[in-house]
C-alpha cells in the first residue's frame, strides 16, 4: 500500500481542511494557518520549484530557523519530486556546511535571510548549485538568488498554465521507497554521514509513535522548540501532528540565538501545548527557572515547594507499573498542593501541558523526579536518525524512570554481543533493530551502510538491555566503551554525567581507558566555582589547592566517599588531565546534539592522555595541570 508523506498530507487536508496545522508568531500576533491553506501554499511553491527546473530525484538543501515556510518548503520539495537535505543553523564553519552541501549533491538551496551570508561565502565552491531561494526579502540579490515570494508567483502562473493535474503527476509518481531526506549525522567518530530516509521510513515511524501515544488527536497542540532539521522534531514535532490533524507551532525566531531561547517560555504560555519535545539541556534550564522563581518568593515558599514535591514523588513513585499500596493515602495531599502551588507553576507552561518527551542524551532520574514532582512528567525516549528516529519511549500509561521505555510497534529489537549473537533478556549488549523505520542506507557510503545495516538489521552502536517488563535500558555507546587491560568493558557515560552533576569544580569530563589497568579523565574545570571556593588561580599554590579540591570531589565516588558504590572503583579516574579549553561545537569536540565527539577529543589531547599514564602525569598537581588552570 502506498503511504508516502504526500499521501499522509493529502489525507489530512481532506479530513481536517479547516483545522489549524501550523502556527507562527509575526510581531506580537500568532497567525494560524489551516490544512487547506497550507496545501495551497505547498502547491504554489512546489509548482514554482518545478518551473525553476527542479526534477524528480534532485537534491535540495534547507537551511533555516523553524517557521511555517520550513515545513511548507519541505512538502513543496516532495511535490516537485525532490529530496530534502535539512541542515542545522548551528553549522557556523564553512567547512562543515560546505561538506554537507557538496557531499549531498545540492542543486538548489532554500535558506532564511539570517543564514544567507553563510551560503554566499561558499556558493562559488558548489559546482552543482543552480539556484538559492531566500525565504526573507533582501535589498539586493546575486544572479543565482531569488526571493521565495517570486518563486510562489512563478508557481501560481505554472498552475494556471498547466493545471493542477499536470503539476500533481510528479507527486503521484512518488513511491514508498523513494528518498524523502538525506539527514546528516553529527559525526561523533568521523565525517558526518548522510542518513537516507524514505517516504515510508517516515510514515512508518509516525505510525509506530502513535502506537505508544494513541491519545494524540486533531485537538492537540505542540510547540516545536527543537531545530526542525533534527529527526526527532521532524517526525514527532510535525509529522505526527500532521497525520492526526493536530496543530504545531514553532518558536518565534529572535535576532540572535539567545533571543530565540528567551522566546521559548513566553511562546509556551501563549500556545498552551499539550506536549513538548525536549532535550536534557533545555529540561535543566526550565528546572533552574522554576527553582529561581520559587526562591524569589522566600523561605516559606521554598519549604512548601520542597514538601509538595516529596509528597507527589512518593505518590507517583518512579513507575506506574508498581503497586501504589499505602501511597494512595497521599492523594488528598497531592490535590491540596496542586491547588495551592503546582497549578500556578504549571500555568507557566500554558496550563494544558500533559508531559514532556525527552530525546538525545539520557535524562537522569533526579531530573525526571523533579518534573513528576510538579505534575509535568518528563518521559525518556530512545532513537537515532538511522531509525527515523524513534525506537522506544516511556508514556503516561507505561513508564519507569531510568529506562528508555517500551518499544514502538511494530518493531523488532534484539541485544547482541560483539560477535552478533543474540543475548538473553537482562544481558547488556548492542541494540539491534529491524522495522520499516530502518534507513535505506548512507548517502554515497556503501562501506558504512554494509557495516551498519546487515540483512535488514540496524546495528545502532548503542549499549543496552531489555528488562522482563519489556522496557529498553540504554547504557551508552557500544563502541565507546572503556576497555581495561584484562578485556573487561564498561560504558563511561553514566560516570561522566554523575561527575559533572555532583562535582561543582568539574564543568565537563571525558573518561579514557584503552586496555590499561587504570582509567584516566580529561577534565574541564569550572573555574568560576573554584574561584568562589577561594582559590587564587593566578598562583601556583592556589592552583595546587584547586587541583586537590577537584581530586577530592572525584574521591567522593570511591570507597569511603559520599557517593561510594555508585560505580565500580576500577572505572573511576585515578589520574586526570586538566584542560584549559572547554569542549564546544566551535572546536568540533561537541556535536550539534551536544554529545562529546570522543574521537576528536582523543586525537586533540593524545599527548595529554599519554602523559597522565606517566609517573609525573599521575600527580594531580603536575606542571601541565597547573598551567591549564592558570590559562
Amino acid at each position: 500500500m502506498k503511504k508516502t508523506i504526500i499521501d499522509v498530507f493529502e489525507n489530512s487536508v481532506n479530513k481536517y481542511p479547516n483545522n489549524t496545522f501550523l502556527m507562527e508568531k509575526k510581531g506580537n500576533v500568532w497567525e494560524n494557518t489551516t490544512y487547506s491553506q497550507i496545501k495551497e501554499q505547498v502547491y504554489q511553491l512546489g509548482a514554482g520549484f518545478q518551473a525553476l527546473g527542479v526534477k524528480k530525484g534532485d537534491n535540495m538543501a534547507l537551511l533555516s530557523e523553524g517557521r511555517n515556510l520550513w515545513v511548507v518548503s519541505e512538502l513543496a520539495m516532495f511535490y516537485a519530486g525532490a529530496v530534502n537535505v535539512p541542515l542545522s543553523i548551528k553549522l557556523e564553519e564553512s567547512n562543515d556546511l560546505l561538506f554537507r552541501l557538496q557531499h549531498g549533491d545540492a542543486k538548489f538551496i532554500v535558506t532564511s535571510g539570517q543564514q544567507l551570508k553563510k551560503i554566499r561565502l561558499i556558493a562559488d565552491k558548489l559546482e552543482l548549485l543552480q539556484k538559492v531561494i531566500v525565504l526573507d526579502e533582501q535589498s539586493e540579490y546575486r544572479p543565482n538568488e531569488m526571493y521565495v515570494g517570486d518563486v510562489i508567483k512563478l508557481g501560481a502562473n505554472f498552475l494556471e498554465m498547466n493545471g493542477e493535474e499536470k503539476f500533481l503527476e510528479v507527486a503521484k509518481s512518488i513511491n514508498n521507497d523513494d528518498l524523502a531526506t538525506i539527514t546528516y549525522t553529527s559525526g561523533t567518530t568521523a565525517d558526518p554521514k548522510g542518513v537516507c530516509l524514505t517516504h515510508r521510513n517516515y510514515t512508518a515511524n509516525v505510525e509506530q509513535c502513535l502506537s505508544r501515544v494513541p491519545e494524540i488527536d486533531h485537538t492537540w497542540r505542540t510547540l516545536i522548540i527543537l531545530p526542525l532539521d533534527h529527526c526527532f522534531a521532524h517526525v514527532v514535532g510535525f509529522y505526527v501532528m500532521m497525520m492526526t490533524g493536530a496543530s504545531a507551532a514553532t518558536v518565534q525566531t529572535g535576532r540572535t540565538p539567545m533571543e530565540t531561547l528567551k522566546n521559548i517560555p513566553l511562546n509556551i504560555k501563549e500556545i498552551r501545548p499539550h506536549f513538548i519535545l525536549s532535550v536534557p539541556a533545555l529540561a535543566k534550564s526550565f528546572k533552574k527557572s522554576i527553582e529561581q522563581g520559587i526562591s524569589k518568593q522566600g523561605k516559606l515558599a521554598e519549604r512548601l515547594f520542597s514538601t509538595g514535591q516529596k509528597i507527589r514523588q512518593s505518590y507517583y513513585g518512579e513507575s506506574n507499573l508498581d503497586r501504589k499500596g499505602l501511597r494512595i493515602l497521599l492523594k488528598p495531599l497531592v490535590a491540596l498542593f496542586d491547588k495551592i502551588l503546582f497549578n500556578k507553576v504549571r500555568e507557566n507552561f500554558g496550563g494544558e501541558l500533559r508531559f514532556f518527551i525527552g530525546g538525545g542524551a539520557l535524562l537522569d532520574k533526579d531530573l525526571q523526579k523533579f518534573y513528576i514532582g510538579i505534575g509535568l512528567p518528563m518521559f525518556q525516549g530512545y532513537g537515532l536518525s538511522e531509525a527515523t528516529p524513534v525506537i522506544s519511549t516511556n508514556t503516561p500509561d507505561y513508564f519507569r524512570f531510568g529506562s528508555s521505555g517500551k518499544l514502538v510497534e511494530p518493531i523488532t529489537v534484539k541485544i547482541c554481543d560483539s560477535d552478533g549473537n543474540e543475548l538473553p533478556t537482562g544481558q547488556l549488549g548492542e541494540i539491534v533493530v529491524k522495522g520499516e523505520n530502518v534507513m535505506a542506507g548512507y548517502w554515497k557510503n556503501e562501506a558504512a551502510t554494509a557495516d551498519t545495516v546487515k540483512d535488514g538489521w540496524l546495528y545502532t552502536g548503542d549499549l543496552g538491555y531489555m528488562s522482563e517488563e519489556g522496557l529498553l535500558y540504554v547504557k551508552g555507546r557500544f563502541k565507546s566503551l572503556l576497555i581495561s587491560s584484562d578485556g573487561e568493558k564498561y560504558s563511561p557515560e553514566g560516570i561522566e554525567e554523575a561527575l559533572v552533576q555532583l562535582c561543582s569544580a568539574i564543568d565537563q569530563v571525558m573518561l579514557y581507558n584503552n586496555q590499561s589497568p587504570t582509567t584516566s579523565a580529561l577534565v574541564v574545570p569550572n573555574k568560576t566555582e573554584l574561584k568562589k571556593m577561594g582559590y587564587d588561580l593566578s598562583t601556583d599554590e592556589g592552583c595546587r589547592n584547586a587541583l586537590n579540591a577537584i581530586s577530592n570531589e572525584i574521591a567522593q565516588f570511591k570507597r569511603g566517599g559520599e557517593y561510594a558504590d555508585m560505580f565500580p572503583d576500577r572505572w573511576l579516574p585515578s589520574s586526570i588531565a586538566v584542560l584549559k579549553e572547554p569542549f564546544s561545537e566551535q572546536n568540533h569536540m561537541i556535536n550539534s546534539t551536544m554529545k562529546m565527539v570522543r574521537g576528536a577529543i582523543e586525537k586533540a589531547y593524545a599527548d595529554r592522555i599519554a602523559f597522565v599514564y606517566t609517573t609525573e602525569g599521575k600527580k594531580i598537581d603536575n606542571e601541565q595541570n597547573i598551567q591549564a588552570l592558570k590559562e
